[in-house]
């Protein structure tokens, strides 16, 4: 794990692992938290959402809403996950109603949020997921605004104490 002033980086070795991260994340969460997830196919941005929804105290197992758009779980708090693959224009994710996912009293977790970045609330916790050779994720923490900031700094402490991940450096 690696951290500047801001920015968290880590790998995870296994989609449990990257489960277990999303766990500790849910476990932080707070309601109007927004989570743009940003990375290819087969990155682990579902299972990265499946962590944070059982860390929200979900049981239902959070699956893609590719061709749903979003998805609503309920647990401590209610968790929008919103998925734009299948938009191509800005302006069809413009007409979505967005923001009454993020007036919430909830969590917002977006999958392929880089194909929405000029309508998105520019306060929010950025992930940018990466796949590296084998099993291997490389997972960027980029907060924006002072909630994700604080954010970042409270999930590099539990981190650090969580014995079950066996987090490494990138």
């Amino acid at each position: 794990m690696t951290i500047d002033m801001y920015n968290l980086s880590l790998t995870t070795h296994s989609p449990d692992q990257t489960r277990r991260l999303g766990q500790l994340m849910g476990g932080l969460a707070r309601g109007n938290d927004l989570f743009l997830l940003k990375g290819n196919l087969g990155t682990g941005k579902t299972h990265l959402v499946q962590g944070i929804a059982f860390g929200l105290g979900i049981k239902e197992y959070a699956c893609s809403p590719s061709f749903m758009i979003a998805r609503e779980y309920h647990g401590r708090l209610t968790l929008f996950h919103l998925d734009l693959y299948r938009l191509d224009h800005i302006e069809e994710i413009a007409g979505l109603g967005l923001d009454e996912y993020f007036h919430a009293d909830a969590v917002c977790a977006i999958e392929w949020a880089d194909k929405g970045i000029g309508v998105l609330p520019q306060d929010n916790l950025t992930i940018e997921l990466e796949h590296l050779p084998g099993d291997i994720r490389k997972i960027t923490f980029i907060p924006q605004g002072t909630r994700y900031v604080e954010m970042a700094g409270l999930l590099k402490d539990t981190l650090s104490q969580d014995r079950e991940a066996l987090w490494k450096l990138p």
